[in-house]
């Protein structure tokens, strides 16, 4: 890997107005906000894959947000890669995770999807799951609904009025990841999840004197 490589930050999504605010949707709305706090606009590249490029500290970091399903997200991913001769090991995909409750994040390097099939079809199309994840935390579908309604419905409003602050707090650690490496970024994430009494499955977006 050449020094001054780029790294590609990659949410995962589904393309739409309507699916905007979907809580499958939460890699999207990360890399929106990465992109917003840097000046940055997406535009098409290709028919498959929107692209905004950014600087941090000097580094040069491609965010992209695939257009196809989201459970065909490899194919735009590993296009990406060989077009801009990115390493495996610069790759960061954003996606959301039901394992954590909203609020709670983490940052890690490989191993399986979790049953994201997002996830599943970028490690499948490239052959290797060696690339970085910032798993945003959605918690899990009531008693009653199936998972796959839960993903597709739209966060709540307390969800949402807290989502500033956790956006904020994914783009700090991706910033974090680029000038610092993976090992600072999850420290810096970590302690700012488990900074709440109860630990890391607090919501942490969530201020004293909202419901919560």
């Amino acid at each position: 890997m050449t020094p001054d490589a780029p790294w590609l930050i990659a949410g995962l999504g589904n393309p739409g107005p309507w699916f905007r605010l979907t809580r499958h949707n939460a890699g999207f709305l990360a890399v929106d906000r990465l992109a917003e706090r840097h000046g940055a606009r997406f535009r098409r590249r290709g028919i498959a894959t929107l692209v905004a490029e950014i600087a941090v500290d000097g580094h040069r970091v491609l965010l992209a947000k695939p257009l196809w399903s989201i459970n065909l997200s490899g194919r735009p991913v590993a296009a990406l890669l060989r077009r801009h001769g990115v390493p495996v090991e610069r790759l960061v995909v954003v996606q959301d995770d039901l394992d954590f409750a909203f609020g709670s994040a983490r940052l890690k390097r490989g191993g399986g999807p979790g049953g994201h099939n997002g996830v599943r079809s970028v490690g499948e199309v490239l052959g290797i799951r060696d690339f970085v994840r910032l798993r945003f935390g959605i918690g899990r579908p009531p008693k009653g609904q199936s998972v796959g309604d839960f993903v597709l419905r739209k966060f709540s409003e307390q969800e949402l009025a807290a989502m500033p602050d956790e956006l904020d707090r994914c783009a700090d650690a991706l910033e974090t990841l680029v000038r610092r490496g993976l090992n600072r970024a999850q420290d810096a994430l970590n302690a700012r999840t488990d900074a709440w009494p109860g630990g890391p499955m607090r919501p942490v977006g969530l201020r004293p004197g909202r419901a919560g």
